[in-house]
């Protein structure tokens, strides 16, 4: 009897997940017929009534599976893609859609993920969340709508949630072909959401893989109490204009108030905000963020790998120089190759090695990538450097010694970032400049930082701003650009098989660099009003100082011997920052300043002469105020 099962297990092995020869370089092979592979839509009840029709939401998960697997009585794992953009914006770098037959049967899946892993025995599923496409309900921007949205998905992939053939009434229908371990991926939104489920601890996600997802939405839409200017309806109601069978007024409505003019922390965000549960995260992470990226900001890798690092999650990370771009178009062989074995591993049990590799893959310069064996880096340690004045107001040098005195400068909300890093030798009324001078050797900042600045503001509400800044010439993937750091050519690449109306070629890419004479490479704001609680903005007495710590975009940068790490105190920072209720004068402490950074080694010795042989402009561009997830 043991025999024979042995020999069925082998026997279902071979035809699920063929293997090379050798142990090292197992992987599943393309062996099943693509073109002739299971399309359906199956709608999932999410036991939510989110559009308030007095019924509950079902969410379209439109599913392509290879046929061989089923006929066979064989189950398949599942790779799953939950996102609001497959009617309204697209995905990819091509801005992908969905499309269908006249019988409404799926037939274009965005993305290369269909057309090589079905014929490598995956399941592809690709949810609508709640109130878009083919889905009904709203959507949340986050909250608990679009998380259950594909949560309910997996679920029904575990036998634990019900299904239908149809988006009202139909007939029930079960996934009874799946093996029930799910791998969610996606960018920005889509990585989210995965962020999302994962929190929630849903048995059977096994693995998921976020590019450049956010980790909590009140970072995506406020810092440390200040704000960026917008909110989350105007993305809620750009994702449900593709699904216009929908009322979402209401819904829309409560998205508007809860999400407070001011930057409070309230129980709106808190429901939004994935790092409240790290102890619920069970499924492994392989993590991917632009150290580039203006849109969700790289705080968010930053915080959430800090909360799996501390609940043992077994995690990788890639960081490169772009900004909001997927690794396909920037580094696509090794990235398919990555996310292969990956999935292998974590899906059908393959013993190929993945997870033993280095934990983070970072991008030094245009396309040269070096491994580390942590993020942060190892032998990482905080070191506190101080702002000293120097014989120009509102210049001087940063060291590890002890301050005094002070400095003052003047808000002015029409200047951003750029503005102020521009002329590093010149004095201005509207920001602080602090210089290490050339470095003897090399800087590596690996972590996320953070500033404690004591300030006396003349009103009652002030915010702050505070950039890091690497003066020396280097040439760098151009993320301010259109393109974020990457170029789109004419020619295609061709990544799996090929069905009618599914292809999987896409457009080349290549590397968009520039030369620079400095790169801001994290930044970081607040409202002093929040001095005391991110949960209450307290009025502020003019003329007492307040002392406030706030976190620096995280980072691995290497600041280069002979290059100058500056650090710049300022105002409001347009291009980010909504408008200021009053334009502020500051007197700072300098005493009770102070820059916390994560640095990797022995810190090295500061140049003296901080004042002169600083290179002028940046080579940036100004930034959107108006951005949005995409």
């Amino acid at each position: 009897m043991r025999a024979s099962v042995a020999v069925v297990l082998a026997l279902l092995f071979s035809v699920v997940t063929p293997i090379a020869a050798s142990a090292a370089t197992q992987v599943s092979e393309p062996v099943y017929d693509f073109a002739g592979a299971i399309r359906e839509t199956v709608w999932v009840n999410t036991g939510l009534d989110g559009d308030a029709d007095g019924q509950p939401d079902r969410v379209a998960a439109d599913i392509v599976r290879p046929k061989e697997p089923a006929a066979q009585g064989i189950k398949i794992p599942v790779i799953m893609d939950a996102s609001p953009y497959y009617a309204c914006c697209g995905r990819g770098n091509e801005s992908e859609l969905k499309t269908y037959d006249s019988a409404g049967r799926p037939v274009g899946f965005p993305l290369f993920y269909d057309n090589y892993f079905v014929p490598r025995g995956y399941a592809i599923v690709l949810v609508d969340l709640a109130g878009t496409n083919r889905s009904q309900g709203c959507a949340d921007v986050g909250g608990p709508s679009d998380v259950t949205s594909a949560k309910a998905v997996v679920d029904w992939l575990n036998g634990r949630a019900q299904g239908y053939t149809a988006k009202t009434g139909g007939s029930a229908t079960t996934a009874g072909w799946s093996t029930g371990k799910v791998g969610m991926i996606g960018k920005s939104y889509d990585a989210t959401i995965a962020n999302g489920v994962a929190a929630t601890g849903v048995d059977g996600l096994k693995t998921i893989v976020p590019i450049a997802g956010i980790s909590s939405w009140y970072n995506y839409y406020r810092s440390d109490g200040a704000t960026f200017g917008f909110n989350p309806v105007g993305l809620a109601q750009t994702v449900e204009r593709g699904n216009s069978g929908q009322n979402c007024s209401a819904a829309n409505q409560k998205l508007t108030q809860g999400a407070t003019s001011n930057g409070d922390y309230g129980p709106f965000w808190s429901a939004r905000d994935y790092l409240s549960t790290p102890g619920s995260v069970r499924a492994s992470v392989l993590l991917s963020h632009g150290l580039g990226d203006l849109n969700v900001q790289t705080i968010h890798f930053g915080q959430w790998w800090d909360r799996l690092a501390a609940n043992g999650v077994e995690r990788k990370i890639w960081l490169s120089q772009t900004g909001h771009v997927d690794p396909f178009d920037y580094r696509r062989a090794q990235w398919v190759d990555t996310l292969h074995k990956w999935f292998d591993h974590y899906l059908l049990g393959i013993d190929n090695g993945i997870e033993r590799g280095p934990m983070a893959s970072i991008e030094r310069a245009p396309d040269q990538w070096v491994d580390q064996s942590s993020w942060p880096a190892a032998n990482t340690a905080g070191v506190t450097y101080r702002p000293h004045a120097g014989t120009s107001a509102g210049l001087g040098s940063l060291t590890t010694a002890p301050s005094s005195g002070a400095a003052a400068f003047t808000d002015s909300p029409r200047l951003s970032e750029t503005d102020w890093a521009a002329q590093p030798s010149s004095v201005s009324a509207n920001r602080l400049l602090y210089s290490t001078g050339k470095l003897d050797r090399d800087l590596q900042i690996s972590g996320t930082s953070t500033i404690t600045v004591t300030a006396t503001p003349n009103t009652s509400t002030a915010q702050l701003s505070a950039v890091l800044v690497d003066y020396g010439p280097a040439t760098i993937r151009n993320y301010t650009g259109s393109g974020e750091g990457i170029k789109t050519g004419t020619g295609e690449t061709c990544w799996g098989a090929n069905a009618p109306g599914d292809n999987g070629c896409y457009r080349v890419t290549t590397t968009d660099s520039v030369n620079v004479g400095s790169e801001i490479f994290s930044r970081g704001w607040a409202d002093l009003g929040n001095y005391r609680s991110l949960s209450k903005e307290e009025p502020l007495t003019p003329g007492k100082p307040y002392t406030m710590t706030f976190r620096l975009a995280s980072t691995d940068h290497v600041v280069p011997k002979g290059h100058q790490l500056a650090l710049i105190i300022g105002g409001t920072d347009a291009g980010f920052l909504g408008q200021p209720r009053a334009t502020t004068k500051f007197s700072v402490d300098l005493a009770k300043t102070s820059l916390n950074l994560p640095v990797v080694g022995a810190a090295p010795t500061f140049g003296l002469d901080v004042s002169v042989d600083l290179p002028l402009g940046l080579g940036h561009l100004r930034l959107n105020p108006e951005i949005r997830l995409g």
